[in-house]
């Protein structure tokens, strides 16, 4: 990452969450102030828990269905998703190439 510039490859950063644990493929690495960016891509389960923080989602590759207390919508690459902070929701039935953006921001307990 640059110091004047933030930024990241995605090629690169795909290529380092392949080969940390299946329990911990995420990795954030672009942080300001309360934002934070970066991909998650589970293997086999989702198994999050609610965030402190809103939550915005895009899609990079794969397909499932997303679920959010209660509800369920079913997922492809480009789609966007938001979650409010404290809201219960995963991701279900995803394929093996299931990858995804997250964005964190704002306060604890979400605007």
């Amino acid at each position: 990452m640059s110091e004047t510039i933030m930024s990241f490859n995605q090629k690169d950063l795909v290529a380092h969450i392949s080969l940390l644990p299946e329990q911990s493929r995420f990795h954030y690495p672009l942080h300001n102030g309360s934002m934070k960016v970066g991909i998650y891509a589970p293997v086999g389960e989702d198994d999050q828990t609610p965030h402190n923080q809103d939550e915005l989602y895009i899609i990079l590759s794969g397909t499932g269905v997303f679920e959010q207390e209660g509800s369920s919508i079913p997922f492809t690459s480009g789609e966007v998703l938001f979650v409010k902070a404290g809201a219960t929701h995963r991701f279900a039935d995803f394929s093996d190439d299931f990858k995804t953006w997250v964005i964190f921001w704002g306060p604890e307990g979400g605007e």
